[in-house]
């Protein structure tokens, strides 16, 4: 799980309800000052929201970007079915971002971390017209790595026996605070209290069913390249979900731009947010200069 600096937005950035053709999203929206220069869709990760990139709003809305930061259904503050994993297949959780694009006004440069950026893929696979550009932040280009998928089995193997709440207590229990991926605390206890609320937020059957996406995700990566779309492979410098290796040869393959973002991990948006920030403006700003 991520740990986004605060859940409380900071100054220019709102909460909305995106209303869509597929349903009402939960977002955070922050408008470009000065020249627009582009819109921004950003998708979260597995057990992730759209506070993960609480951080980036600003410094790309002063570099020209609106950006809007939406939870997936299923997760956080978007509804959906908690018994039901129909509506979890990764077809359809691509077709809520293309509508997610439309009602935020397109063209977009579309940016997943992590289980956002394989449900991105599948997203430009189905229609790439409404995007600019597509960003994978820490997201390989097939399953997880078999540690993880141990947890993510775990996870779901709790969730068929378990509530939401006593899932999250036996997290906390198994694995000190700063050591888990998936319950890991800041020390505050207001830091606490948000992230349980995140956690008990999200639905049980979208946990399970993107889980098993993560541990069966095909390699897709040729389909991607054949798109002539500009892409975006950026990462920490350590990263136990796709090894680093992976990550760069995947970069190569669909001929992207990479990016590390030293001194981050899985979640390089939340760990060092200026300077992925950054690397996110230089890369749209050099598509903008091309055109």
């Amino acid at each position: 799980m991520s740990r986004p600096a605060t859940f409380t937005p900071p100054p220019g950035v709102h909460a909305l309800r995106l209303h869509t053709a597929r349903g009402e999203f939960a977002a955070l929206e922050a408008a470009a000052q000065g020249q627009r220069r582009g819109t921004v869709l950003f998708l979260p990760g597995f057990t992730g929201s759209k506070e993960d990139f609480i951080s980036l709003h600003e410094p790309l809305a002063a570099d020209g970007y609106r950006t809007v930061a939406v939870d997936g259904r299923g997760q956080h503050e978007s509804p959906g079915p908690r018994d039901d994993e129909t509506p979890y297949a990764q077809g359809e959780l691509a077709r809520d971002v293309l509508a997610q694009a439309d009602a935020i006004g397109t063209p977009v440069h579309l940016v997943g971390h992590s289980l956002g950026g394989q449900i991105a893929r599948a997203a430009v696979l189905l229609n790439p017209s409404p995007f600019v550009s597509l960003t994978l932040i820490s997201s390989g280009p097939a399953q997880i790595s078999v540690s993880q998928q141990q947890r993510a089995k775990l996870l779901r193997d709790a969730l068929a026996v378990m509530d939401m709440a006593e899932v999250w207590e036996a997290m906390q229990a198994m694995e000190p605070p700063e050591d888990t991926d998936t319950g890991g605390l800041d020390t505050g206890l207001d830091d606490r209290a948000d992230l349980r609320r995140r956690w008990l937020g999200n639905s049980p059957a979208q946990l399970i069913a993107t889980g098993r996406q993560l541990c069966s995700e095909p390699d897709r990566v040729a389909e991607l390249a054949a798109l002539p779309l500009p892409k975006h492979v950026l990462s920490g410098d350590e990263d136990n979900t796709w090894p680093l290796p992976l990550l760069d040869d995947m970069a190569v393959r669909l001929d992207a731009r990479r990016t590390v973002i030293h001194g981050s991990e899985h979640s390089p948006n939340t760990d060092r947010p200026k300077e992925t920030a950054r690397a996110l403006a230089d890369f749209w700003n050099q598509i903008q200069e091309r055109h």
